[in-house]
């Protein structure tokens, strides 16, 4: 092989070295296979299309599952946006006098199971009451006079809970501003 020819397949080599370990070592042998087999330079560009198409798969089959977890990652964010609203109104259910002990409780008792429910899928309660406002995770709804206990440019109120899943912000928390 020419010096060319040898840098050539380096450069396939290193193409395919991205591959996933358990079809690395197929990569690798199918490699060593054509270098064993000597020939024209019709057969060196076989074996140079083969490698490429070898590397071309992994890089699509290694892009479709990333694809397929965005994806997952996006549904399971819409299937928890669609339940804050009833966590929300049963918060609200438990806050709001009522006489029957039981029927608090069974409420509170549900309550604990959908937070429940959301903690195993990884989402956590934004609550910011004290924090600095920051606009990527709170909504500004309203201003209100700085104090001693809220200085300027500190969440004082939070009207609404936000909701995060891992990282990814799944509804700001609406608040007030200290100014």
């Amino acid at each position: 092989m020419t010096d060319t020819e040898n840098q050539e397949k380096e450069e396939v080599l290193e193409e395919t070295e991205e591959a996933q370990p358990e079809h690395q070592e197929e990569l690798e042998n199918a490699a060593s296979e054509l270098d064993e087999i000597e020939g024209s330079d019709e057969l060196e560009a076989e074996k140079d299309r083969y490698l490429r198409l070898l590397a071309d798969y992994e890089n699509f089959r290694r892009r479709t599952e990333k694809e397929k977890l965005a994806l997952f990652g996006d549904a399971t964010a819409k299937s928890i946006e669609l339940l804050l609203p009833v966590i929300d109104n049963f918060e609200r259910a438990i806050d709001a006098p009522c006489s029957d002990e039981e029927y608090h409780k069974g409420m509170s008792m549900i309550l604990e199971q959908l937070r429940g429910l959301l903690e195993k899928q990884g989402v956590t309660a934004v609550i910011p009451l004290g924090e600095a406002f920051n606009p990527n995770i709170h909504q500004a709804i309203k201003r209100e006079e700085a104090t001693e206990e809220f200085p300027e440019n500190t969440v004082c109120e939070v009207f609404q809970k936000g909701y995060m899943l891992g990282e990814r912000l799944i509804r700001p928390a609406m608040v007030a501003v200290a100014n």
